[in-house]
């Protein structure tokens, strides 16, 4: 079991080597079908502000930037579990929310790499992607949000329409108002809430943010 005994990334997964220029993955163990939260921030994840001391640390801050993403405050948030390790692709198979969780926008099969749309993460500067599907980027920026958050809504607003309908283990990390937003939204189709909510330069254009992993500048994480 995990610490506490809580998780806040999907239970069917688990971390692989990948290679040298990639690092560590994180993969499905079984069947995750499209709809599936796979991902909910608990209060357990470690928070730094922007003017923490911890990322003045030579040590310290250098893995707080490798492994944190940013949210609408400009809050940097790292994972206490491996979600850190999901890697980015140009044709990701989980995207972010405005709703607190990720969420699946296709079936994802026993022994696929679970990854993730970094465009989403409030980059502070352009990551140089090789994802290697047929749609990469090529770059993956800050700005991507705002230039593709039509295409985004798309699916993560499909994927949610279908949450009703399949096994959700991190549903008890989901705090009450929120999950009657999602039902709500399942059953009739109301209240949709954009991607665009996720982007902190929008909610706050004094933030900074950094990458969510170095090796991302190869394979994006």
């Amino acid at each position: 079991d995990d610490a506490w005994g809580v998780r806040v990334i999907h239970p069917s997964t688990e971390v692989r080597y990948i290679g040298e220029h990639v690092g560590l993955g994180v993969f499905a163990t079984q069947k995750i079908p499209k709809g599936t939260i796979t991902y909910v921030w608990d209060p357990l994840e470690i928070e730094v502000g922007p003017a923490d001391p911890r990322l003045d640390d030579p040590v310290t801050g250098k893995m707080i930037e490798r492994y944190s993403y940013i949210d609408p405050g400009g809050t940097r948030i790292v994972s206490w579990d491996h979600a850190k390790y999901v890697n980015h692709s140009c044709q990701c198979n989980t995207m972010s929310t405005a709703y607190g969780f990720e969420v699946a926008v296709r079936d994802i099969d026993a022994g696929e790499e679970i990854s993730d749309e970094y465009g989403m993460f409030n980059l502070t500067e352009p990551m140089d992607c090789r994802c290697a599907s047929e749609a990469c980027r090529t770059r993956v920026d800050a700005i991507d949000l705002e230039l593709f958050h039509q295409r985004w809504d798309s699916q993560v607003h499909t994927a949610l329409r279908e949450a009703l309908d399949v096994e959700q283990p991190l549903w008890h990390l989901v705090d009450p108002p929120t999950a009657r937003a999602i039902t709500r939204l399942a059953r009739w189709n109301e209240g949709y809430r954009s991607v665009r909510e996720l982007s902190a330069e929008r909610t706050n254009p004094a933030t900074h943010p950094v990458p969510r992993a170095d090796h991302a500048q190869v394979r994006a994480r």
